[in-house]
């Protein structure tokens, strides 16, 4: 079954969007990206010497063929970093979108929704798809939709914690209310927690650590393809409700009472 995603531009059938940070080695990174399936892969911008139009850190990634990089303003910590970054980027010839991520706070690296809306208007202007890394504030979601962010990315835990869907209900209001692709963000920890993701119906995940840091990254990467898969085919199928008692799966037949 086609279930193509569309973002700006860029539309890929994977459900399943990739950090690069964490890993042990540039080879386990590029296996886990194979085996994961994933079109579309993150790359930290403060990582690169954009000054010097050098993207050679994305070299390995580049090579892979159908992947997407989508620059990542991870480090950022006012609108105006964010946006200087993001510039740089296409000055050095990667995409014109961006995963904004603007975390001044160092502890939970938890996003600055006011610096988050701020660069959003300004980086939509300058004709950017921009993607932005967000609290799980349903509010703060129709802000950016209004501003014209490509999508909205709602933290389902805080960055690195791998403590899955602690906002679910949060993120619910938010797909509920979506005019653009939901893609949960940081704290999946698992599989099961992507797929549950998706059966909520948020549109992508994004994961890092829990497969960076994984024994296998590759089987890791793996799994939570399979995971976001299974989960696709039931949320087409109709996942049945829920109930507060019991139901009997051998109701009672007429003819037997008679």
């Amino acid at each position: 079954m086609e279930r193509k995603l569309t973002v700006g531009t860029f539309s890929f059938s994977s459900r399943l969007f990739l950090g690069t940070g964490k890993y042990r080695s540039n080879e386990a990174m590029i296996a886990a990206v194979k085996a994961s399936g994933t079109q579309v892969v993150t790359a930290s911008l403060r990582r690169m010497d954009l000054g010097g139009n050098d993207i050679s850190l994305l070299k390995p990634l580049l090579d892979c063929p159908g992947i997407i990089i989508l620059p990542n303003t991870a480090g950022a910590r006012t609108a105006e970093e964010a946006v200087y970054y993001a510039e740089m980027a296409a000055e050095a010839g990667l995409p014109k979108w961006v995963k904004l991520e603007l975390t001044p706070e160092p502890r939970y690296l938890l996003p600055d929704p006011i610096e988050t809306l701020k660069a959003t208007e300004i980086l939509v202007k300058k004709g950017f798809a921009v993607l932005p890394y967000i609290n799980a504030d349903p509010m703060l979601a129709l802000r950016l939709q209004d501003a014209g962010a490509a999508t909205v990315m709602p933290l389902a835990a805080p960055i690195g914690t791998n403590k899955g869907l602690l906002m679910r209900e949060m993120i619910r209001i938010i797909i509920e209310q979506a005019r653009v692709p939901v893609v949960v963000d940081a704290g999946i920890g698992s599989p099961s927690d992507a797929a549950a993701a998706i059966e909520l119906g948020a549109d992508a995940v994004l994961v890092n650590t829990a497969i960076a840091t994984a024994k296998d990254p590759a089987a890791m990467g793996t799994a939570f393809k399979m995971a976001i898969e299974a989960a696709l085919i039931a949320r087409d199928a109709g996942i049945p409700k829920k109930y507060d008692s019991a139901q009997a799966s051998s109701p009672e037949l007429d003819f037997l009472k008679k």
